[in-house]
Protein backbone atom coordinates (compact mmCIF):
# COMPACT_ATOMS: atom_id res chain seq x y z
CA UNK A 1 0.00 0.00 0.00
CA UNK A 2 1.51 3.14 -0.83
CA UNK A 3 0.19 6.57 1.29
CA UNK A 4 -0.85 9.42 0.32
CA UNK A 5 1.32 12.31 2.41
CA UNK A 6 -0.17 15.91 2.85
CA UNK A 7 2.48 17.85 1.04
CA UNK A 8 1.89 21.14 2.99
CA UNK A 9 2.79 18.79 6.33
CA UNK A 10 4.43 20.97 9.05
CA UNK A 11 7.27 19.25 11.16
CA UNK A 12 5.83 19.22 14.99
CA UNK A 13 7.48 17.39 17.79
CA UNK A 14 5.94 14.71 20.04
CA UNK A 15 6.05 16.89 23.89
CA UNK A 16 3.96 14.14 26.00
CA UNK A 17 2.67 10.54 25.37
CA UNK A 18 0.46 9.36 28.01
CA UNK A 19 -1.49 6.40 29.06
CA UNK A 20 -5.30 7.81 29.22
CA UNK A 21 -7.54 4.68 29.45
CA UNK A 22 -6.69 0.91 28.87
CA UNK A 23 -5.56 0.83 24.96
CA UNK A 24 -5.86 4.88 24.54
CA UNK A 25 -2.52 6.79 24.42
CA UNK A 26 -3.02 10.86 24.14
CA UNK A 27 -0.31 12.79 22.44
CA UNK A 28 0.77 16.60 22.70
CA UNK A 29 2.33 17.84 19.70
CA UNK A 30 4.39 20.89 19.40
CA UNK A 31 5.96 23.60 17.41
CA UNK A 32 10.08 22.44 17.00
CA UNK A 33 10.54 26.45 17.67
CA UNK A 34 7.84 26.77 20.27
CA UNK A 35 5.60 28.51 17.32
CA UNK A 36 2.11 29.35 17.64
CA UNK A 37 0.23 25.72 15.20
CA UNK A 38 -2.78 27.24 12.58
CA UNK A 39 -6.56 27.83 14.75
CA UNK A 40 -8.93 24.72 15.00
CA UNK A 41 -12.61 24.59 15.49
CA UNK A 42 -13.99 21.73 16.98
CA UNK A 43 -14.74 18.83 14.95
CA UNK A 44 -11.62 19.34 12.90
CA UNK A 45 -8.96 16.73 12.40
CA UNK A 46 -5.48 16.24 11.52
CA UNK A 47 -3.09 14.19 9.34
CA UNK A 48 -0.80 12.79 11.12
CA UNK A 49 2.40 11.45 9.13
CA UNK A 50 4.94 8.89 11.09
CA UNK A 51 8.12 8.98 10.73
CA UNK A 52 7.57 5.60 8.66
CA UNK A 53 5.48 7.50 6.00
CA UNK A 54 1.82 6.14 7.07
CA UNK A 55 -0.52 8.99 7.53
CA UNK A 56 -3.39 8.47 9.57
CA UNK A 57 -6.38 11.14 10.57
CA UNK A 58 -6.98 11.99 14.43
CA UNK A 59 -9.47 13.96 16.02
CA UNK A 60 -8.39 16.82 17.60
CA UNK A 61 -9.25 16.40 21.26
CA UNK A 62 -7.65 19.56 23.17
CA UNK A 63 -8.20 22.93 23.94
CA UNK A 64 -8.47 25.13 20.78
CA UNK A 65 -8.11 28.32 22.46
CA UNK A 66 -4.52 26.81 23.76
CA UNK A 67 -2.77 27.72 20.61
CA UNK A 68 0.87 26.55 20.84
CA UNK A 69 -0.45 22.87 21.37
CA UNK A 70 -2.86 20.09 19.81
CA UNK A 71 -4.42 16.93 21.05
CA UNK A 72 -4.82 13.90 19.60
CA UNK A 73 -5.99 10.49 21.33
CA UNK A 74 -4.95 6.67 19.65
CA UNK A 75 -6.50 4.04 19.99
CA UNK A 76 -4.60 0.66 19.55
CA UNK A 77 -6.17 -1.52 17.03
CA UNK A 78 -4.05 -4.81 16.38
CA UNK A 79 -5.58 -5.27 13.08
CA UNK A 80 -4.84 -1.66 11.86
CA UNK A 81 -8.01 -0.30 12.38
CA UNK A 82 -8.84 3.30 13.06
CA UNK A 83 -7.70 4.68 16.48
CA UNK A 84 -9.88 7.65 16.42
CA UNK A 85 -12.84 9.22 14.73
CA UNK A 86 -10.98 9.79 11.38
CA UNK A 87 -7.61 7.52 11.91
CA UNK A 88 -5.99 4.56 10.54
CA UNK A 89 -8.86 4.80 7.18
CA UNK A 90 -7.07 1.46 5.80
CA UNK A 91 -6.62 -1.63 7.45
CA UNK A 92 -3.20 -3.90 7.87
CA UNK A 93 -1.96 -5.75 10.52
CA UNK A 94 0.94 -3.44 12.46
CA UNK A 95 -1.07 -0.20 11.20
CA UNK A 96 -0.47 3.62 12.29
CA UNK A 97 -2.24 2.81 15.99
CA UNK A 98 0.73 -0.02 16.73
CA UNK A 99 3.51 2.42 15.51
CA UNK A 100 2.09 5.14 17.30
CA UNK A 101 1.65 3.00 20.79
CA UNK A 102 5.10 0.83 20.51
CA UNK A 103 7.29 3.23 18.67
CA UNK A 104 6.37 7.02 18.64
CA UNK A 105 8.37 8.33 21.56
CA UNK A 106 8.11 12.21 23.42
CA UNK A 107 10.74 14.21 21.19
CA UNK A 108 10.01 12.44 17.79
CA UNK A 109 8.65 14.71 15.14
CA UNK A 110 6.18 13.85 12.72
CA UNK A 111 4.60 15.54 9.88
CA UNK A 112 0.92 17.26 10.55
CA UNK A 113 -1.32 18.40 7.88
CA UNK A 114 -5.00 20.01 8.50
CA UNK A 115 -6.00 21.11 11.01
CA UNK A 116 -9.52 20.56 8.29
CA UNK A 117 -12.71 20.26 9.42
CA UNK A 118 -15.57 17.98 7.97
CA UNK A 119 -17.81 17.87 11.02
CA UNK A 120 -18.70 21.25 12.17
CA UNK A 121 -20.67 22.44 15.46
CA UNK A 122 -23.59 24.35 14.07
CA UNK A 123 -25.02 27.24 16.15
CA UNK A 124 -28.43 25.56 18.33
CA UNK A 125 -30.32 26.21 21.91
CA UNK A 126 -29.43 22.62 22.81
CA UNK A 127 -27.17 19.89 21.77
CA UNK A 128 -27.13 15.50 22.78
CA UNK A 129 -23.91 14.25 22.66
CA UNK A 130 -23.54 10.86 21.46
CA UNK A 131 -20.23 9.02 21.52
CA UNK A 132 -19.23 5.55 21.41
CA UNK A 133 -15.96 4.58 22.72
CA UNK A 134 -13.03 6.20 20.90
CA UNK A 135 -15.82 8.17 18.88
CA UNK A 136 -15.61 10.56 21.86
CA UNK A 137 -12.39 12.33 21.05
CA UNK A 138 -13.94 14.83 18.38
CA UNK A 139 -17.07 15.55 20.64
CA UNK A 140 -14.54 16.80 23.89
CA UNK A 141 -14.37 20.33 22.30
CA UNK A 142 -17.94 20.15 21.11
CA UNK A 143 -19.26 19.84 24.73
CA UNK A 144 -16.34 22.43 26.06
CA UNK A 145 -17.81 24.85 22.93
CA UNK A 146 -21.50 24.07 24.38
CA UNK A 147 -20.52 24.58 27.66
CA UNK A 148 -18.62 28.16 27.08
CA UNK A 149 -21.46 29.46 24.83
CA UNK A 150 -24.40 28.26 27.76
CA UNK A 151 -25.96 26.43 25.59
CA UNK A 152 -28.43 23.16 26.92
CA UNK A 153 -26.19 20.19 25.95
CA UNK A 154 -25.86 16.61 27.27
CA UNK A 155 -23.61 13.88 26.18
CA UNK A 156 -24.23 10.15 26.25
CA UNK A 157 -21.14 8.05 26.18
CA UNK A 158 -21.00 4.64 26.02
CA UNK A 159 -17.75 2.33 26.13
CA UNK A 160 -16.85 -1.38 26.59
CA UNK A 161 -16.12 -0.64 29.97
CA UNK A 162 -15.08 2.06 32.36
CA UNK A 163 -11.17 1.17 32.31
CA UNK A 164 -11.17 1.63 27.96
CA UNK A 165 -13.20 4.89 27.76
CA UNK A 166 -10.92 7.80 27.67
CA UNK A 167 -11.20 11.18 29.05
CA UNK A 168 -14.37 10.06 31.48
CA UNK A 169 -12.94 10.90 34.10
CA UNK A 170 -12.22 14.30 32.78
CA UNK A 171 -15.58 14.97 31.81
CA UNK A 172 -17.10 13.71 34.83
CA UNK A 173 -15.33 16.27 36.67
CA UNK A 174 -15.85 19.17 34.70
CA UNK A 175 -19.41 19.12 33.90
CA UNK A 176 -21.14 16.49 36.40
CA UNK A 177 -24.90 14.59 35.59
CA UNK A 178 -24.65 16.54 32.55
CA UNK A 179 -22.25 13.49 31.26
CA UNK A 180 -23.68 10.31 31.42
CA UNK A 181 -21.29 7.38 31.17
CA UNK A 182 -22.62 3.80 29.89
CA UNK A 183 -20.16 0.84 30.35
CA UNK A 184 -21.61 -2.06 28.45
CA UNK A 185 -20.31 -4.32 30.70
CA UNK A 186 -22.56 -2.73 33.44
CA UNK A 187 -25.28 -1.47 31.90
CA UNK A 188 -25.77 -2.76 28.95
CA UNK A 189 -25.61 -0.91 25.53
CA UNK A 190 -26.87 2.93 26.00
CA UNK A 191 -30.74 3.44 25.88
CA UNK A 192 -31.47 5.05 22.68
CA UNK A 193 -35.22 4.66 22.53
CA UNK A 194 -35.04 6.87 25.98
CA UNK A 195 -32.84 9.60 24.40
CA UNK A 196 -33.89 9.80 20.90
CA UNK A 197 -38.05 8.30 20.28
CA UNK A 198 -39.19 12.07 20.83
CA UNK A 199 -38.15 14.31 18.29
CA UNK A 200 -36.84 18.10 19.62
CA UNK A 201 -36.93 20.63 16.89
CA UNK A 202 -34.96 22.90 19.36
CA UNK A 203 -31.77 20.12 19.34
CA UNK A 204 -29.06 18.87 17.22
CA UNK A 205 -27.55 15.59 17.44
CA UNK A 206 -23.59 14.68 17.18
CA UNK A 207 -22.66 11.33 17.13
CA UNK A 208 -19.47 9.91 16.48
CA UNK A 209 -18.45 6.07 17.03
CA UNK A 210 -18.60 2.44 15.20
CA UNK A 211 -20.46 1.59 13.06
CA UNK A 212 -23.41 -0.31 14.35
CA UNK A 213 -23.70 2.75 17.14
CA UNK A 214 -23.88 5.48 13.68
CA UNK A 215 -27.00 3.03 12.15
CA UNK A 216 -29.32 2.80 15.52
CA UNK A 217 -28.83 6.34 15.97
CA UNK A 218 -29.76 7.00 12.57
CA UNK A 219 -32.78 4.70 12.42
CA UNK A 220 -33.56 6.17 15.75
CA UNK A 221 -33.74 10.23 14.60
CA UNK A 222 -35.47 8.79 11.54
CA UNK A 223 -39.03 11.19 12.59
CA UNK A 224 -36.85 13.94 13.53
CA UNK A 225 -36.44 17.47 11.32
CA UNK A 226 -34.25 17.40 8.68
CA UNK A 227 -30.33 18.82 9.13
CA UNK A 228 -30.66 17.75 13.40
CA UNK A 229 -28.51 14.79 13.32
CA UNK A 230 -24.62 14.81 12.22
CA UNK A 231 -22.53 12.12 12.43
CA UNK A 232 -19.36 11.03 11.46
CA UNK A 233 -17.54 7.71 10.65
CA UNK A 234 -14.82 5.61 11.85
CA UNK A 235 -14.84 3.89 8.28
CA UNK A 236 -16.13 4.41 4.80
CA UNK A 237 -20.32 3.73 5.01
CA UNK A 238 -21.10 0.70 2.50
CA UNK A 239 -21.76 2.29 -1.07
CA UNK A 240 -23.94 0.87 -3.41
CA UNK A 241 -23.03 0.70 -7.63
CA UNK A 242 -22.38 3.73 -9.33
CA UNK A 243 -25.61 5.23 -10.67
CA UNK A 244 -23.81 5.22 -14.54
CA UNK A 245 -21.22 2.47 -15.23
CA UNK A 246 -20.35 4.16 -18.90
CA UNK A 247 -17.14 6.68 -19.10
CA UNK A 248 -17.66 10.55 -18.47
CA UNK A 249 -15.88 13.55 -19.35
CA UNK A 250 -14.51 15.87 -16.49
CA UNK A 251 -13.50 19.22 -17.45
CA UNK A 252 -10.72 20.77 -15.60
CA UNK A 253 -12.18 24.66 -15.88
CA UNK A 254 -8.79 26.33 -15.21
CA UNK A 255 -6.34 24.25 -17.21
CA UNK A 256 -8.90 23.59 -20.19
CA UNK A 257 -7.97 20.14 -19.92
CA UNK A 258 -10.82 17.60 -20.21
CA UNK A 259 -10.24 13.77 -19.49
CA UNK A 260 -12.96 10.49 -20.05
CA UNK A 261 -13.32 8.72 -16.78
CA UNK A 262 -13.56 5.20 -17.79
CA UNK A 263 -15.41 2.71 -15.00
CA UNK A 264 -12.28 1.36 -13.70
CA UNK A 265 -10.98 4.56 -13.24
CA UNK A 266 -11.46 6.89 -10.11
CA UNK A 267 -12.03 10.68 -11.27
CA UNK A 268 -9.20 11.27 -8.43
CA UNK A 269 -7.26 9.02 -10.94
CA UNK A 270 -8.04 10.35 -14.44
CA UNK A 271 -7.88 14.14 -13.21
CA UNK A 272 -4.21 13.82 -11.56
CA UNK A 273 -3.56 11.91 -15.39
CA UNK A 274 -4.43 15.28 -16.73
CA UNK A 275 -1.86 17.23 -14.92
CA UNK A 276 -4.33 18.45 -11.71
CA UNK A 277 -2.50 18.48 -8.27
CA UNK A 278 -5.22 17.23 -5.59
CA UNK A 279 -4.37 16.49 -2.54
CA UNK A 280 -5.99 12.94 -1.09
CA UNK A 281 -5.32 10.76 1.91
CA UNK A 282 -7.44 8.10 3.17
CA UNK A 283 -8.49 7.74 -0.97
CA UNK A 284 -11.99 5.99 1.11
CA UNK A 285 -14.20 9.52 0.86
CA UNK A 286 -13.83 9.41 4.72
CA UNK A 287 -11.31 12.30 5.36
CA UNK A 288 -11.78 14.97 3.78
CA UNK A 289 -8.88 16.11 1.80
CA UNK A 290 -9.49 15.94 -1.92
CA UNK A 291 -12.88 17.94 -1.61
CA UNK A 292 -12.90 19.50 -4.91
CA UNK A 293 -15.55 22.56 -6.19
CA UNK A 294 -17.77 21.88 -8.62
CA UNK A 295 -18.97 24.56 -11.53
CA UNK A 296 -21.00 21.94 -13.80
CA UNK A 297 -22.57 18.99 -13.86
CA UNK A 298 -24.28 16.44 -11.50
CA UNK A 299 -21.92 14.12 -9.22
CA UNK A 300 -22.87 10.90 -7.87
CA UNK A 301 -21.96 11.61 -4.42
CA UNK A 302 -20.49 8.35 -2.36
CA UNK A 303 -18.51 9.53 0.16
CA UNK A 304 -18.82 9.39 3.83
CA UNK A 305 -18.79 12.85 4.80
CA UNK A 306 -21.08 15.34 3.34
CA UNK A 307 -24.26 15.75 4.65
CA UNK A 308 -28.12 15.41 2.44
CA UNK A 309 -28.22 19.56 2.03
CA UNK A 310 -24.63 19.64 1.01
CA UNK A 311 -25.01 16.73 -1.39
CA UNK A 312 -28.18 18.33 -3.13
CA UNK A 313 -26.33 21.29 -3.97
CA UNK A 314 -23.95 19.82 -5.93
CA UNK A 315 -21.08 22.17 -5.33
CA UNK A 316 -18.45 19.91 -4.59
CA UNK A 317 -17.59 16.36 -4.66
CA UNK A 318 -14.75 14.14 -3.44
CA UNK A 319 -13.27 12.51 -6.72
CA UNK A 320 -11.76 9.83 -4.72
CA UNK A 321 -14.81 7.96 -4.23
CA UNK A 322 -18.02 9.83 -6.18
CA UNK A 323 -18.28 9.52 -9.50
CA UNK A 324 -21.03 11.29 -12.08
CA UNK A 325 -24.39 11.11 -13.09
CA UNK A 326 -24.06 13.40 -15.91
CA UNK A 327 -21.96 12.96 -19.18
CA UNK A 328 -19.65 15.79 -18.36
CA UNK A 329 -18.57 17.22 -14.77
CA UNK A 330 -16.85 20.68 -14.79
CA UNK A 331 -14.23 20.78 -12.09
CA UNK A 332 -12.63 23.62 -10.39
CA UNK A 333 -9.15 22.50 -11.32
Amino acid sequence: MVWSTPRNAATLTVSAKEDIAEGVVSLTLVHPDGARLPDWTPGSHIDLVLPDGTTRQYSLCGDRWDAHTYRIAVLREPEGRRGSPLSERNREPGGGSAYVHDRLRPRDRVGVGGPRNHFPLAPSEKYLFIAGGIGITPLLPMVYQAQLLGADWQLLYGGRARASMAFREELTAAYGDRVHIVPQDELGLPDLAAWLDTPRPDTKVYCCGPAPLLAAVEAACAGWPPYALRVERFTAAARTAPVRDTPFEVELRRTGRTVTVTPELSVLEAVRRAGADVLSSCEQGTCGTCLTPVLEGRPDHRDSVLADHERAANDCMFPCVSRSRSDRLVLDL
